[in-house]
């Protein structure tokens, strides 16, 4: 699987036109070309130009004088789709070549590239979704195997510390998922005391407009039935994971433990898109046999609202924030995504046991 080098490892004019591209307007004068764009659109076509300049840099070909939009050229794009082919699947390679023709517009404005226009089009005739039926697991299901994850390492005292902790991480993100199948994007990227906060005696994750692809404001409490399971992993596997073992803390060492990215590292290192995505498709083929990546979980989600609550025909669109056209011309007001997320999840609780 190929990474995505990041911002700091690209070509020096790549990166500064990329950033003044992003640099929002100031009284008359405009921002750039990207400056409107919601911050997880630029994310996202940086990670994928990101897979570009990897596959450049895998085979030596990444030069770092090049000029902006300079390495964007037919023998590197086929390099780079050869590269990924067997790796991705036609929707995603379609949609990667897509958004390198839009990066390769704002970073070299004056360049043609009706050739590689023509190439995403020829792409995108033959890009087709693969069959996901093995992918669809009941939600509880995948519930009951993340938190069977955490007991297990919990109990596992013959284990190496950090990697229960490891474990423990990984069975909190399935359950997190199972309940609250947010973006990707969003939930790699939660924060203690920003995005993941305490509310009384629950968790709720909260997200701003500007955060969430559809511009909409997403908060959604976290079930109590996984209380026992978040503190398990705040006051012990996550201080492991960043190296913090002592019993006692006080001052700035004990709120850097309570402030920072929610998902570490083995290292204390805030885990990546990438990483939260691999963590999740290895733990989840670990414990239930098969891989699924996040976005698989909507996926999921989506099923079990429709097989468990087949009266609640709307429920699947509030809890994974879809806009549906049709229901705004009917004046149907869907419930916010709060009291989505808590019907779904005392659903799941009465089906599973809590």
């Amino acid at each position: 699987m190929i990474t995505s080098l990041p911002l700091d490892g690209w070509p020096a004019a790549d990166r500064l036109a990329w950033l003044r591209a992003c640099e929002p307007g100031v009284r008359w004068r405009r921002g750039g070309a990207a400056s409107r764009w919601k911050p997880v659109t630029r994310e996202d076509l940086e990670r994928r130009y990101g897979y570009f300049l990897e596959s450049l840099l895998e085979r030596g070909a990444l030069d770092p004088q090049a000029g902006a939009g300079g390495l964007v050229t037919p023998e590197n794009v086929d390099c780079y789709i050869e590269r990924v082919r067997s790796g991705w699947t036609s929707v995603t390679l379609a949609r990667s070549v897509y958004k390198l023709r839009r990066m390769a517009g704002i970073l070299a404005p004056a360049a043609d590239l009706d050739w590689l226009t023509e190439i995403a089009k020829d792409l995108n005739l033959v890009a087709y979704p693969l069959e996901r039926f093995d992918r669809v697991v009941l939600s509880e299901v995948l519930i009951r195997a993340g938190l069977t994850l955490v007991r297990e390492a919990q109990v596992a005292r013959r284990r190496r510390p950090i990697w229960r902790a490891g474990q423990i991480r990984d069975g909190l993100m399935i359950a997190m998922l199972a309940y609250c199948p947010i973006r990707l994007k969003n939930f790699s990227a939660l924060e203690l005391g920003h995005s993941f906060v305490r509310e009384r005696d629950r968790w709720a994750i909260t997200m701003l407009g500007a955060e969430v692809k559809n511009g909409r404001a997403d908060l959604r409490l976290i079930r109590a039935r996984l209380n026992p399971a978040i503190g398990l992993y705040l006051t012990w596997a996550r201080p492991w994971l960043m190296r913090h073992t002592d019993e006692f803390m006080i001052g700035e060492e004990q709120n850097r433990l309570l402030t920072g990215p929610l998902w570490v590292g083995q290292y204390g290192e805030a885990l990546s898109y990438g990483s939260v995505e691999r963590r999740v498709m290895e733990a989840t083929r670990c414990v239930i046999g098969r891989a699924l990546s996040p976005h698989d979980f909507r996926r999921c989600g989506a099923f079990t609202a429709r097989y468990r609550a087949g009266s609640e025909p709307y429920l699947a669109s509030g809890l994974l924030q879809h806009r549906d056209k049709k229901l705004v011309d009917e004046n149907y007001n869907l419930a916010s995504s709060l009291e989505v997320a808590d019907l779904f999840g005392g659903w799941i609780d009465d089906i599973a046991g809590s």
